[in-house]
């Protein structure tokens, strides 16, 4: 026996070889495994395909009371959405057909605020950027906010990577001048608008962490972190949003004492029909709130000239 294993080691090696290739179904014979697909995109419904990707934006206009200075003030907002490609590597619009393979589509919503407080005048802006229908990148990329008074202004931004968001803060107020920091991953308070547009059923219900909005923490000079919020979603009985089938999301911070309530309507395309914001301005509890005055979809891009002013006008009545 020795003599022939001896003679045979060579032949009895590659049979033992062969047999455990074939027990763990890894043989030269065997298909070769089919690469995983890459992601795709999630199909989006036909209307709202047909609603946000026929080339113009939805411009909505808003009767406002707004708190600052421990009194409300009356001013106007505007809300206005649009889909565009957006470039997920310097989250910055994509321009041009190359950059347009480094894009994914996303919601924009551009939320301004104007008011007088006194002699004053404000100016408050915000853009948020989330992705609609991307498997890979399912956080809100970006948001920026700016605010202008006479005293000066300041500019706050966050940027999604790598499961936290970049920080970044310029003003004119010295605590403020130059912030650099991280916050963990969390839903953004600020992208709940967009939420609500692209599918209000999937808005997270209970108790949850949440960034509060970037205009609030500006005004109340407040740094960016989660916080513990709870929330819900219910039926709208009142009568000051005008609207069909009005839904109330409304979210409440503990610790914070404010919340926010966004008012918009159950149906597609689930219009934004105003918000009421609650928190203490100088030891008053006051509530910032917003009423629909009218809605219209515009490629307003195209409409910049003098001639245009009476769009403008229909627009403000």
């Amino acid at each position: 026996m020795k003599t022939f294993v001896t003679k045979n080691f060579l032949l009895i090696i590659l049979i033992l070889a062969v047999g455990f290739a074939f027990a763990i179904k890894a043989t030269v014979f065997q298909k070769p495994p089919v690469a995983a697909s890459p992601p795709t995109s999630i199909v989006l419904p036909a209307a709202f395909t047909a609603y946000w990707q026929a080339g113009k934006a939805e411009v909505n206009t808003y009767r406002l009371e707004q708190a600052q200075a421990g009194a409300l003030h009356a001013g106007e907002a505007r809300l206005i959405f649009a889909v565009e490609d957006f470039r997920t590597d310097t989250q910055i619009r994509a321009m041009t057909e190359a950059s347009r393979d480094k894009a994914v589509p996303v919601l924009k919503t551009n939320l301004f605020r104007t008011f007088a407080a006194g002699l004053e005048d404000y100016s408050l802006a915000t853009s948020v950027f989330t992705p609609i229908n991307s498997p890979i990148f399912t956080n809100t990329l970006k948001v920026s906010t700016t605010a202008q008074d006479w005293s000066g202004h300041s500019y706050l931004q966050l940027n999604y990577r790598t499961n936290e968001y970049q920080v970044t803060g310029k003003s004119y107020i010295e605590p403020e001048a130059d912030e650099t920091y991280t916050v963990p991953k969390a839903l953004l308070e600020d992208e709940l608008w967009s939420r609500i547009r692209i599918d209000p059923g999937k808005l997270p219900i209970g108790e949850i962490q949440l960034i509060p909005g970037t205009i609030t923490a500006r005004l109340r000079h407040r740094k960016l972190e989660p916080l513990a919020a709870r929330v819900k979603l219910e039926p709208y009985e009142g009568i000051l949003y005008p609207g069909k089938l009005l839904k109330s999301y409304v979210i409440e911070y503990p610790t914070d004492d404010r919340s926010l309530r966004i008012i918009f309507e159950g149906q597609f395309p689930h219009t934004i029909v105003g918000w009421a914001e609650t928190y203490p301005s100088k030891d008053n509890l006051l509530t910032s709130r917003a009423v629909l005055k009218k809605t219209v979809q515009s490629d307003y891009w195209n409409h910049n000239t003098p001639a245009d002013t009476s769009l403008r006008a229909a627009l403000l009545r």
